[in-house]
This record gives C-alpha cells, structure tokens and sequence, in this order.
C-alpha cells in the first residue's frame, strides 16, 4: 500500500502543504504542438484544439503589470504555434526580469518557422530546451524520427546567436522509461562534454525532469502493466530534502481559458485551484494575497516531484549526495 503523498509530506513539515507566495507564473499557451511525443502529460499534437486567446494573454499582461519582479514561464504543447504567440511575447516585453520560453527546439526547423531563434534573441527569451538524450536513437525513439537532428541544427543556429554564452539556454533531460533521473550534476557534465565534441554545441543548464504518471505516459505504464510499480518506486524514493521546495509553493500555472493550477500537472489532470466557495479562480480575478498559506492540491503523481533529487521545472530540488 503506497502513502498518501499528502500525509508524507505533512510528515515532514505541514507547512510544506501550503502556498508560500507567487514567485513564477506558469502560461500554458494550449496543446496544439508539431511532436507527439510518448511521455506527454498534455497529450499535446498537430490536433490540440486547446488555444490561449488574445483576450486571456491581456488578462496575464495585467497581472503581470500589477506584481512586478515574477519570472514568466511559457509553455505548451508548442508555445511557439499558438497564432498570438509574438503578439504575447511582444506584450510581455519589459514586465517581468525573466522570461522562460520551453521550446521542443524541432519547432525552429519546421518551414514557415525559421523566424522564431532571431525573435526570441531579440526579446531576450531564455529559451529552455527539451533534448532528453544526447543520442539521437534514443530522442527520435521518445519524440519521433528525425527530431533529434532538427534539434541540433537548431541549437547550432542558437549558440550563433550568442545563446548558450551571452544568452541563457538551458536543455531538459527527462527518462526514456520508468525510472528516476541520476544526478544532474553528472548528466549535465556528460551532456556538456558529448554535445560539445559531436556538434560543438554550448549551453548553460541541464535540468533533469522525473515523467509525471499521468498522461501518454501514464497509458504507457498502464499498457505495460507497471504503473503501480512505478508509483511505488516514486514513493520509495521520496526525499524529504526536496519536499520543501516543490514547484507548487512559489508557482502558479495558467491555462489556455485562464483558469489557475498548483501546477502543470494539475492543470493536465484538471485540478484547478479554487476559491473558499468552491469557485475557480482565473488569472482576471486573482490576488495574490489570497493564494498565500493556500492548501495546493495534492494526489500520488506529486512524488514524482520528491523522489532522487526531487524534479521541478527547473531541475533537481536537492543538491547531488542528498537524494
């Protein structure tokens, strides 16, 4: 029988449960993406019909005017193929000190796209990256043929574009499988020095990202029959040196109408956070006040937030020799 991941992490400390303060506002532009990769927790393709519209970017616009120093964090599905994505970006010039755009790379290689390394450079967008190996079988197996090469002829296009150097760029590893990332201090060694001498390509960060068991990859288990096994690994690794600093306390993640999430997995799972009468909150309504000391909403996929290293959506929790 696997513990409530709510009452492990009540275990360790109860104030560990609830909201500390905005730190980082989560945008996910919809589920519309040019890959359909296997793990997917948003079930993200060419199909998405989950599009973020003008009127709800504005509304993140003010939000964002009103509670200056936050770190905006774009996503997707393809954040990039949303069709108001520049008119976004354009808006959001200037409001925050740091902005996150998570791109499948693959994206800037597409025809009709090559246009998106040059604007992202030219707004300053730290361009986070997913590459979850640096061996092309491997991603092409996870993401689709052919990816792994885009990617690299993308990444090559954005070192010359002074990313990786003068402009942060960071990579994303997470598993090929059902099992926990090893240290990311010793991946982000091993990918620095294998991207470096295959394709002399440069970046700043690698973070490593534990797959949630929910979405494509949560039917992967279940077809293989291991997604209890899993579940139980995640718990069995649960680290109590990565409980305090789950993403959820300082983030809040928005969604395509709006509506606001502990984090992108609720937001997957649909569990939107909610007001004392039982209301949704969106993004329009919120005051930051009233998300402080929140309860966030808690279920079995948050361990794999705590287990090894613990998993954000800016890498490990814990530094290496804590897991």
């Amino acid at each position: 029988m696997i513990p409530l991941f709510k009452d492990r992490l009540q275990s360790v400390n109860p104030e560990f449960e609830t909201f500390e303060s905005i730190q980082t506002v989560q945008v996910n532009l919809g589920n519309i993406c040019n890959l359909s990769c296997n793990h997917c927790h948003v079930g993200a393709s060419r199909h998405g019909s989950q599009v973020m519209d003008l009127e709800v970017m504005e509304q993140i616009t003010r939000f964002l005017s009103r509670h200056p120093g936050l770190t905006l964090d774009i996503t997707g599905g393809c954040p990039e193929m949303n069709p108001h994505f520049r008119f976004f970006i354009e808006q959001t010039d200037g409001l925050v000190p740091r902005r996150m755009l998570r791109s499948n790379l693959a994206i800037m290689a597409e025809t009709g796209w090559e246009w998106l390394p040059e604007f992202c450079r030219s707004h300053e967008l730290t361009i986070i990256g997913s590459l979850p190996c640096y061996l092309e079988e491997n991603v092409d197996r996870q993401r689709g043929s052919g990816v792994y090469q885009k990617s690299i002829r993308v990444l090559k296009r954005l070192n010359a574009l002074g990313y990786g150097s003068g402009v942060e760029l960071d990579l994303v590893y997470n598993p090929g499988g059902d099992y926990v990332p090893g240290s990311q201090h010793g991946l982000e060694a091993a990918y620095k020095e294998e991207m470096l001498a295959r394709h002399g390509i440069v970046f700043n960060h690698l973070f490593t990202i534990t797959n949630a068991p929910i979405g494509r990859f949560k039917e992967q288990l279940e077809s293989a029959g291991t997604y209890p096994e899993y579940l139980r690994l995640l718990a069995g690794r649960f680290n109590p040196e990565a409980a305090g600093s789950i993403m959820c306390r300082t983030l809040i993640s928005v969604d395509y109408r709006g509506k606001i999430y502990n984090c992108d997995f609720n937001q997957a799972l649909g569990m939107p956070v909610t007001a004392d009468d039982g209301s949704e909150i969106t993004i329009s309504e919120l005051d930051d006040a009233e998300m402080n000391g929140k309860k966030i909403l808690l279920s079995q996929h948050c361990y794999c937030c705590t287990a090894g290293e613990g998993s954000s959506c800016t890498g490990a929790l814990v530094s290496e020799g804590t897991a």
